[in-house]
């Protein structure tokens, strides 16, 4: 169902409050906090609910993303990587083509004035003109945003290509643009393995949504499981699936990968699911 104009910005703003009163610790009062500064910085803000939980912060495009962890507030910044940051507040996803993330721990504070700065240049970032193009008349020069349902572009056997990325927001794009029955198969493992892994970690790699232990700088234990969509079917790889009890049917080329492949019409078995994801949760992950 689509919303629009003050309603879709009112619902948000409800759902982003319930986010940060259910966290009910540090985390809620960081990003509480932070929430505050980018509405000062920029009053005309727009606040966003998107990938199924993700508080978004929009001017004429998106200026950031709000995700909480177990040990950490992760501001992502959609264009990070073309802001200056004099004060070097950008300390995550520092790989990354574009974006660019703020990771805030318990007991750190952020500088309001450089954090204000960096939300006022994503803004002017988000309605500057691509290099080279020519604004038509009377147009305020402004990069237009994306269109509401544009199409993922779909790989060979229907997989979704999505942009390489940490985090959870990648990963419900990904879900979004899983064809036909595959979307709600997607949808009840990411619920699973977020039910049973209350901190795991997400990420897009490869076109693959991938599921870890342990923060995203650092590494912690890796990944320990992955999904793939293929013509027929969805692939799940337990990346240390010979060490699971019982032991996943599908086998694999890589040593200590198992696979799981379902079907449409196959009944997925919940409670065997939740026991390998938690036995999986518990082993050292993959490394890429």
């Amino acid at each position: 169902m689509k919303k629009t104009g003050a309603s879709q910005s009112e619902s948000a703003s409800e759902l982003i409050s319930k986010r940060i009163a259910e966290l009910g610790d540090w985390r809620g009062e960081t990003l509480s906090r932070m929430r505050k500064l980018i509405k000062e910085a920029d009053p005309d803000v727009v606040e966003e609910w998107k990938w199924m939980g993700t508080p978004v912060w929009s001017h004429d495009g998106i200026i950031c993303t709000g995700e909480s962890y177990k040990n950490v507030v992760k501001l992502t910044f959609a264009k990070g990587a073309s802001l200056k940051d004099p004060a070097r507040l950008f300390n995550s996803s520092l790989e990354g083509n574009v974006r660019r993330a703020i990771d805030i721990r318990e007991g750190e504070k952020v500088d309001a004035g450089a954090f204000k700065a960096l939300v006022k240049a994503a803004v002017a970032q988000n309605g500057r003109p691509k290099a080279g193009a020519k604004a038509k008349p009377g147009s305020s020069g402004a990069k237009p945003t994306k269109r509401k349902g544009e199409k993922v572009v779909l790989l060979s056997g229907g997989n979704p290509q999505i942009a390489k990325a940490d985090g959870d927001a990648p990963v419900q794009a990904y879900i979004a643009a899983m064809p036909g029955w595959k979307r709600e198969l997607g949808k009840r493992l990411d619920a699973l393995i977020v039910r049973n892994v209350p901190d795991v970690r997400k990420a897009v790699k490869w076109n693959t949504p991938f599921y870890g232990v342990g923060e995203e700088e650092g590494g912690g234990q890796g990944f320990f499981l992955g999904f793939h969509c293929l013509t027929k079917y969805v692939k799940v790889a337990f990346f240390r699936g010979t060490l699971l009890r019982p032991v996943p049917p599908g086998s694999s080329k890589v040593k200590e990968t198992r696979y799981l492949d379902i079907r449409e019409g196959d009944e997925l078995d919940e409670a065997q699911m939740a026991t390998w994801v938690k036995q999986a949760a518990a082993l050292p992950g993959w490394v890429p």
